[in-house]
């Protein structure tokens, strides 16, 4: 059977509509971006023929609602196979820990990965409404399998401090610091391969 690995993209929340809008009237255009392939979108390559890498699309990720991607999320998870991989990435990150703190999963989870999740509710110029924890991590702790959180130190949109904050929740999770990632959204992510490789 093939290593089913399930990455969860990030998105922007808002409070409401007009934010939403000033938003898109406002954002930075770097157009080269548009071309470039992140290291999600090769991940599957890199792990090779062994490994089967899910990256559903959540609802609506430039105006994200958690009440929308939690139904999508339920909706798949049929799919998913015992032993899966989740990986969670910005708003992926809070996504899955949210769900995973507040329902029950009804396979077994190998590992999660949390790359630069936010924890907190305030990010930068922006909320995270629904999609804020309400719950404490327990539940996260027993059902996540092994969690492990990559965060680096000069991430421009999610805080630092967040990993600090989700290693004290998750006081038997591995945090891997880096120094010069940002928000992991370049085109290589050697230790993440490493990483996975390593859960078998």
């Amino acid at each position: 059977m093939m290593k089913q690995i399930v990455l969860i993209h990030g998105g922007n929340p808002f409070d409401t509509h007009e934010e939403y809008l000033l938003f898109l009237k406002n954002r930075p255009i770097w157009f080269e971006n548009f071309r470039k392939k992140d290291w999600k979108e090769t991940l599957n390559e890199k792990l090779g023929a062994e490994f089967d890498v899910i990256k559903p699309q959540m609802p609506c990720k430039e105006n994200a609602k958690y009440a929308e991607w939690k139904i999508w999320f339920e909706r798949l998870i049929p799919f998913f196979e015992d032993e899966v991989v989740f990986i969670g990435h910005s708003l992926g990150g809070i996504f899955v820990a949210k769900w995973l703190s507040e329902n029950n999963y009804p396979k077994k989870i190998r590992a999660t990965l949390l790359i630069a999740a936010p924890y907190q509710i305030n990010g930068k110029g922006q909320q995270f409404t629904d999609f804020k924890l309400t719950e404490k991590l327990e539940k996260f702790t027993t059902q996540g399998g092994n969690i492990i959180i990559c965060h680096s130190e000069d991430d421009p949109i999610v805080n630092f401090n967040d990993s600090k904050m989700y290693k004290k929740g998750l006081p038997e999770s591995e945090v891997i610091t880096f120094k010069d990632r940002k928000h992991f959204n370049g085109t290589d992510f050697p230790e993440i391969i490493q990483k996975i490789k390593s859960l078998y």
